[in-house]
Order: structure tokens, then sequence, then C-alpha cells
């Protein structure tokens, strides 16, 4: 199970399974102890998220660009994928909001290898 819906700032819970961070950039004022993974990989390219945070893209330009920027990381989401059928992975990021931020394409992608 893939969930997405928790920030990183949200309390770990035992239900949340393997908590993996996929930033480009560690949050402020998070403990490594609030995470298992950091993926930094997965993360927002920095002047992706610079462009849309500025207004600059809709979201379908962001979905589109930050898809492009999984190409060749299919290794990690295969890994991913692998580790969502042996039990739960929860995506964590500072957006509350998971349906306009990357961690709800980064669950399509990884769903893609299911």
């Amino acid at each position: 199970m893939i969930r997405i819906e928790k920030s990183v700032y949200s309390p770990p819970e035992k239900s949340d399974g393997k908590r993996i961070l996929v930033m480009t950039l560690w949050p402020r004022g998070v403990s490594k102890d609030k995470v298992d993974v950091w993926m930094k990989e997965l993360g927002t390219p920095r002047d992706l998220i610079r462009r849309y945070k500025s207004g600059n893209l809709t979201w379908k330009e962001y979905s589109a660009s930050y898809r492009a920027s999984l190409k060749g990381k299919d290794e990690l989401l295969r890994d991913l994928a692998r580790d969502s059928r042996k039990g739960t992975i929860t995506l964590l990021c500072t957006e509350k909001d998971p349906n306009t931020c990357h961690r709800s394409l980064l669950k399509e992608a990884i769903e893609s290898f299911l």
C-alpha cells in the first residue's frame, strides 16, 4: 500500500509503515528520526519547484515536467513498488495537500510497476 495523505510534519504512526521523505532538500525543523529513508532523487528538481511556487507553471505543466524528471529512475520506482507489495509505505514532503503535490504523481509512477 502506498500512502500520500501525510506531510513530513505529521507525527509518525505505526500505520505509516516505512516513512519515505521524497524531497530534494531536507525540510527545516524535521529530525532524522521522523523518517526511515530519504530519497532526494525523487523530489521535485529545485528549478521546477521554484517556477511552480512562483505561479509560472500550471499544475498540468508542473506534472508533465515532474514526470519527465522521473525518467531514468525506474530502478528506484521498482524498489518502492516492491516495498509497497510487502507492506505500507508513506511518501512524505512538506506540502499538506497531496492532490497538488508531487507525491500524487510519484505514487502513480510507482503503481505503474505493480
